[in-house]
């Protein structure tokens, strides 16, 4: 958690909210490809990547 708040941190001071968006991209993505692993929805996501 710390790292999270440090990241929060850095970006309020640095005006870096643009990074926000970002982020929350690649999480959406990374628990995608976890979720679809052995999963009926495999062969749809496939044509995103």
């Amino acid at each position: 958690m710390s790292f999270l708040k440090e990241l929060w941190a850095f970006m309020r001071e640095r005006r870096k909210f643009w990074l926000v968006p970002v982020f929350i991209i690649l999480l959406i993505f990374g628990g995608l490809v976890v979720l679809s692993q052995g999963s009926a929805i495999a062969p749809f996501l496939y044509p995103l990547f």
